[in-house]
């Protein structure tokens, strides 16, 4: 464009200068004439427009493919993506304790017990010793509730208790105190009394801001007990600034401990300073948390693997402002009771009581649309559902039957035995189960009406 108005400029130019020619005028000076030629330049203004004609494009055509999910098939998705996500992480976690190192090839079993456990580098000191290693063996021999079993649960419950620890800016390593406590189980319950994963009797679990009562239990409950578990470590940490003492008095008491450090002397600063002076039972108490953390980050060295990963991992509580039987979700959504009750273990027969204040309701996230639009079809259920525990009666005795097991009768069993095991009598089995007579046969069902001990 401009080197075609320049070539047009120059050319008129020369065209208007050769017709034109020179401009000749006098002048007087001092009376000498002389002439002076003088050019002129007409200016001559040219405009020159160069159209181009652009025939506008037409736009790409882009093929746009809306996908549209249904909120069942958005909370199906969250559940696939949240399950593979937290089975990637466990996978991640144990992969640098999976492998053997080379310099472990020629090592003795305490030195290689000792120098793994140095790998588990950790706020909560955990040193070794043949105390320790006893434990150790233990664990990975089966001795108590099988390894495996903990390895598949902890799928399910590591995951919120080290959401709570870390919330409360705690050591997440506390987490294998739920393990040597109730190996996972949220039911869990001892010859004491004591309840749920972190197993606190019933006065200090109300002391810690626990609901307590015939309808309900929040000690069973895995983040409320949690909580509570984290509130009490750390008052106990505060106390002792030191965590093998923390566990120490959480396991018998913080009178116990300080009793111990007394007659230990002044200089007593750690668990191991005052270990001949606590009650039995404690003694083995750190050195089963040491030994449990081994054996769960050190499984696979040793050719144990976890059970099925649990059904359920993927989950999401709804809030029940409403008196509600989980039979009424269970039958409107499809849901086995048993799922619900595995979720919320809390309430003791299957009746959320939410009359004058709200509780939450556990479910798998797959459902929790699902529930939200069916809310008015659960709800309509109150009358068949709730019938049977408007009577105090009918209530009390479901509490009762709610609080037993039963228990299949092994070879080598009596009455006696088994009433020794569940801390009755054998007069008490024998009403429960109509016996007329002491002699029982192995797989035969009997009625415990106590809670079930752990093993």
């Amino acid at each position: 464009m401009r080197l075609l108005t320049l070539t047009l400029l120059l050319a008129l130019f020369s065209t208007f200068t050769m017709q034109a020619g020179p401009l000749r005028l006098n002048f007087k000076r001092n009376r000498e004439q002389k002439s002076v030629v003088i050019p002129i330049y007409d200016t001559v203004r040219v405009v020159v427009t160069d159209t181009i004609k652009v025939e506008p494009k037409a736009a790409p055509r882009i093929d746009t493919l809306t996908i549209s999910h249904s909120p069942e098939q958005i909370d199906s998705l969250l559940d696939v993506w949240h399950t593979m996500s937290t089975l990637q992480s466990n996978k991640a976690f144990f992969a640098p304790y999976a492998e053997s190192l080379d310099a472990e090839a020629s090592m003795a079993t305490d030195s290689l017990y000792r120098s793994r456990l140095q790998d588990l580098i950790s706020p909560v000191h955990l040193p070794y010793n043949y105390i320790v290693r006893q434990y150790i063996e233990q664990y990975l021999t089966g001795r108590w509730s099988p390894l495996s079993r903990v390895l598949s649960l902890s799928k399910y419950y590591f995951p919120i208790i080290e959401q709570e620890l870390i919330a409360a800016g705690m050591p997440v390593e506390l987490r294998a105190l739920a393990i040597i406590e109730s190996n996972l189980s949220s039911t869990a319950t001892s010859r004491m009394g004591a309840v749920g994963l972190w197993q606190f009797m019933p006065a200090t679990g109300k002391n810690l801001g626990l609901e307590i009562n015939s309808l309900v239990d929040e000690r069973c409950d895995v983040i409320l007990s949690t909580r509570a578990a984290c509130r009490f470590l750390k008052d106990l940490y505060n106390i002792y600034d030191d965590w093998t003492l923390a566990l120490a008095a959480y396991n018998c008491g913080p009178g116990n401990v300080n009793k111990a450090i007394a007659r230990a002397g002044s200089s007593a600063k750690t668990f191991w300073d005052i270990y001949d002076f606590l009650p039995r039972e404690t003694r083995g108490y750190v050195p089963k948390f040491i030994a449990a953390s081994y054996a769960y980050a050190y499984h696979q060295l040793h050719n144990i693997e976890p059970q099925a990963t649990p059904q359920c991992i993927s989950t999401d509580t709804i809030t029940i402002n409403r008196t509600m039987h989980l039979g009424q979700v269970a039958s409107t959504l499809n849901i086995p009771l048993e799922s619900l009750r595995i979720l919320n273990p809390q309430y003791r027969i299957d009746i959320i009581p939410a009359a004058r204040k709200s509780y939450p309701l556990r479910l798998p996230t797959r459902y929790l649309s699902e529930f939200i639009e069916q809310q008015d079809s659960i709800y309509s259920k109150d009358s068949t559902y709730l019938k049977e525990y408007i009577n105090p009666a009918n209530l009390e005795k479901k509490r009762a039957e709610g609080v037993g097991y039963t228990y299949t009768v092994r070879s080598g069993d009596n009455l006696g035995l088994i009433a020794k095991r569940n801390r009755t009598t054998v007069k008490e089995i024998m009403r429960w189960n109509r016996l007329k007579s002491t002699v029982i046969r192995p797989g035969q069902k009997l009625r415990i009406n106590k809670p079930k001990p752990r093993a």
